[in-house]
């Protein structure tokens, strides 16, 4: 099969590649996308209590052995000096030259067991350097379920739920048979689920309390009726997410979950990665969507500075890779900061009223969930000077209003008002993008995370010590 680099080859720049490819829209496989309405389960977060699957639509690499813990140590920014039994820490890899490839939640469960949650991205760049270093470790690599199973039986190594809401304390102890554990923020413990004896992470991705449980895929339906069961017996409304909702939580509580991975450029291990990567992997498949169109790839690249990651990284560890890079970005001038930004109302009404008018209309704006690619890049500007980019938009309709996530330069200040130019400038061959023209949106640089529950309840996470 030919490689990512082979690929590269038959284009200008990677750019072009990216921005032309024809994997159509990002999928979030088999969970149906709708069970009431994505109105009401976007409101479950924050009135009631929410279930989401988790299940599909994330890898699952599980790594073991006797040098697992060095290995991880030595590929991800984190400190692992207090990374004990029974804990879970966001972990972030970088390349050589300090740019992110993505992230994985990361569990421990031995000594020298570990698993990693995640998108894709972060799985393939794992399995390369396993085998690139010559590790004394063992990895497993369960891959997303299929964008579209066709009607095939799908199976999974483990099913994962989370329970989200302001009631979900109450669903927890009914299915545990009295009060759960107090568990801490990224901690994990173990519950009941019924009959069932499973893990639960403290954890909560828009910003109410919640815990995350997983276990073998066989037990996932049992899990499910239980979780149902209980939440109908505690007298709540338990309401389940489809896929459509399910994206957009992240908007109130500032995670961007789809930097584009900054592998693109870079010699040495770099090309090796890229030799590596097949041509029908997520790195060489995947697309970039919006209004930022450059010929330097390195544009589109984030480091840990810029998405407020900074303070996992462990500088006392001996090496690991990227640390003289980002030895290097620390405190540099030129690092954006990460914000969100409140489209203005008006704005967003003149794009959909266009879709009503004769000529081409402007780039339609999907409901809840606008993006068309794998990677968005919107420019944002101050008059006649890109200052920005949005990364990730969303409709909240809790906030009553489109957001997005992305990075801004340092001299911007919350409350500044700016323009995202939305659409592509040309045509490209993205089948995900029809034929339009570019508007010009206003947006006012917000808080991160925007939802004030987020901001509260996150003390003790990076989402705020960025904010």
């Amino acid at each position: 099969m030919p490689s990512l680099n082979d690929v590269m080859k038959d284009w200008k720049n990677p750019v072009e590649m990216l921005r032309n490819s024809q994997a159509g829209m990002y999928v979030y496989p088999v969970v149906t996308p709708e069970f009431q309405n994505w109105r009401d389960e976007q409101k479950a977060w924050r009135e009631t209590a929410v279930l989401f699957d988790q299940s599909h639509h994330m890898d699952e690499v599980i790594v073991e052995g006797p040098q697992a813990t060095e290995f991880l140590s030595h590929h991800g920014i984190n400190s692992f000096a207090n990374f004990d039994l029974n804990r879970a820490k966001h972990f972030v890899p970088v390349t050589p030259n300090g740019h992110v490839i993505g992230d994985h939640i990361i569990f421990r469960e031995r000594e020298d067991k570990y698993i990693l949650v995640g998108r894709a991205p972060t799985s393939n760049w794992l399995m390369f350097c396993a085998a690139w270093g010559k590790w004394n470790v063992r990895l497993r690599h369960d891959p997303r379920s299929p964008s579209r199973p066709e009607g095939e039986r799908v199976i999974r190594e483990h099913y994962r739920y989370q329970i989200q809401g302001p009631d979900a304390p109450k669903i927890f102890e009914k299915m545990n048979g009295g009060p759960v554990p107090d568990i801490k923020f990224f901690h994990v413990d173990w519950i009941n689920i019924g009959s069932k004896k499973v893990q639960a992470l403290r954890h909560g991705m828009s910003g109410a309390p919640g815990l995350e449980v997983w276990g073998p895929y066989k037990d996932k339906d049992y899990i499910h009726s239980t979780i149902m069961q209980a939440a109908k017996d505690a007298g709540v409304r338990l309401v389940q997410c489809g896929s459509r909702a399910y994206s957009t939580n992240t908007l109130e509580s500032g995670w961007i979950p789809s930097p584009l991975p900054g592998i693109y450029t870079g010699d040495g291990m770099l090309n090796d990665y890229r030799d590596w990567l097949g041509s029908d992997m997520y790195e060489a498949a995947g697309a970039i969507g919006g209004s930022f169109v450059s010929d330097n790839i390195e544009d589109y690249y984030v480091n840990p500075f810029e998405l407020g990651y900074d303070f996992y990284i462990g500088w006392k560890k001996d090496d690991f890779i990227g640390k003289a890079a980002l030895q290097k970005m620390k405190g540099a001038e030129s690092n954006r900061k990460k914000v969100t930004f409140e489209w203005n109302r008006e704005d967003v009404l003149k794009v959909i009223a266009s879709a009503f008018e004769e000529g081409t209309p402007y780039k339609w704006i999907d409901f809840p969930q606008p993006n068309y690619a794998s990677s968005s890049a919107d420019m944002v500007m101050d008059g006649d000077r890109m200052v920005g980019m949005s990364m990730f938009n969303g409709y909240s309709y809790n906030e009553r209003c489109l957001l997005s996530l992305g990075v801004v330069e340092q001299s911007v200040k919350v409350g500044d008002v700016l323009t995202l130019k939305w659409g592509e400038p040309d045509d490209t061959a993205k089948t995900s993008a029809e034929k339009h023209r570019q508007a010009e949106i206003r947006v006012r640089v917000s808080e991160t995370p925007y939802a004030r529950e987020a901001r509260e309840s996150y003390a003790e996470s990076w989402r705020t010590k960025s904010a």
